[in-house]
């Protein structure tokens, strides 16, 4: 296999993938900046309330995971993507023009709903056109579309609040979305069959690499059998905590860096993009060693140790040393994101691609139900206690519990390292 086969897929799929989730993740992260700029004021939100509607998101997001993905398994990521993106794009114009709290409600929560089969179809996506010794490198470049947006977006939305207020963020914001999905659809096929940019030979030697890796995979009948395995539970509850770090963070970060300084909006959305450049650098490497070495879970679980130490030391400072506060937060923010790659790796390699795709909605929706938890919790505490320390603690402990069940989760039983597929080879050349 020759490696020009290697760096066209790398070129051509992976900016486009990274771009849809950028875009998926700049119209759910903007909330917290809408949060610190006045948003509860000016539509008369109490504090509890505001880490509801904040939370909302993530129960739509909970709820349609798993039939969007077989939807995407079955049928087509691409014109599943193509109207989720009009559809989240609408949605989040539509929050800047809210009135009244059942509407914005009502928005966030059918934001949930349209983005929650993105992660998922476009797992599904990446395993179509990448091969096992590759997919930890291609996760975190659709993952990436996370810690990249919000570090651009911190400083954008920072500019547009104090510029032209929260409304003309969210539809500002939006539109990109719905302008994406035109692109989107001219430029996806959801199989390396479909493609004219590939010669016969590259899409057979790809076909015979990722059916090679089918063969050396345990058959599983249906999605009952794969849902009840201990290793797909054990996932389940591990993202969940690992989510309640994240996302308590993600929502939060703008609204405990304005509570804890004199900063304004714009210095405020300086400092929370520092901690995604950080991450971003710790995915790249993560990411690189984990399929150079093919190792998944020694890639997890240190790193989400390391976030659970950075938050408790965090918390034992309390607010009196903003700043040593503040470099904790930054390696919180890195350490967390650093596993992604590795993590949803481990799916495809543990289940066959029949049952894959539904495996990763099913342990995505838990993040998302840990997501709610965590955005809501972080948000309640903050309010009840009028300092982030109780929810510092409260991250801490939800990564401890994210450790403990990474490292219960048996790796795979496979034959899989005995069989050489035609592009293993030249996995190395992607990037």
């Amino acid at each position: 296999m020759n490696s020009s086969l290697a760096m066209r897929r790398w070129w051509t799929i992976m900016p486009i993938v990274f771009i849809t989730y950028s875009l998926a993740y700049l119209d759910r992260a903007n909330y917290g900046f809408a949060s610190a700029a006045g948003i509860n004021q000016d539509l008369g939100i109490s504090k509890g309330l505001s880490s509801l509607i904040g939370a909302l998101f993530f129960l739509g997001y909970f709820f349609f995971q798993i039939p969007g993905a077989i939807y995407a398994e079955r049928r087509s990521v691409k014109k599943l993507v193509f109207w989720s993106l009009i559809l989240w794009g609408g949605c989040a114009a539509l929050t800047g023009i809210v009135s009244n709290v059942p509407s914005l409600m009502a928005i966030r929560f059918m934001l949930g709903v349209v983005e929650a089969a993105v992660m998922p179809a476009m797992l599904i996506f990446i395993s179509n056109w990448f091969t096992k010794h590759e997919r930890s490198r291609a996760n975190t470049f659709l993952i990436l579309g996370n810690p990249v947006t919000v570090l651009w977006m911190s400083v954008v939305s920072g500019y547009l609040v104090h510029s032209f207020g929260w409304r003309h963020m969210f539809i500002a914001e939006g539109v990109p979305a719905v302008l994406w999905a035109v692109c989107w659809w001219f430029l996806v096929k959801d199989k390396p069959a479909q493609v004219s940019w590939l010669s016969r030979d590259e899409k057979d030697a790809l076909d015979a690499a990722l059916r090679a890796e089918q063969a050396a995979i345990k058959p599983v009948r249906n999605y009952s059998e794969a849902f009840r395995s201990p290793a797909v539970i054990k996932l389940c509850a591990q993202y969940f905590c690992w989510s309640i770090g994240v996302y308590g963070f993600v929502l939060w970060l703008p609204s405990i860096l304005k509570n804890g300084s004199t900063l304004g909006m714009v210095e405020t959305g300086w400092l929370s993009a520092l901690p995604y450049l950080a991450a971003t650098i710790a995915m790249l490497a993560v990411s690189w060693a984990s399929d150079k070495l093919d190792r998944r879970k020694v890639f997890v679980w240190p790193f989400l140790l390391l976030g659970a130490i950075a938050f408790a030391a965090s918390y034992a400072l309390g607010s009196t040393h903003f700043w040593l506060s503040y470099a904790l937060l930054v390696i919180a923010g890195a350490a967390m994101y650093a596993p992604y790659g590795p993590f949803f790796a481990i799916v495809p390699e543990l289940l066959p691609k029949n049952v894959a795709g539904g495996a990763m909605a099913l342990i995505n929706s838990m993040g998302a139900l840990g997501s709610f938890v965590g955005s809501y919790m972080v948000g309640y505490l903050n309010g009840a206690t009028g300092s982030p320390a109780a929810s510092y603690a409260f991250m801490s402990v939800a990564l401890v519990a994210a450790v403990i069940f990474t490292l219960a989760v048996k790796p795979q039983q496979s034959t899989a390292r005995t069989l050489t597929p035609p592009l293993q080879a030249k996995h190395g050349e992607g990037h």
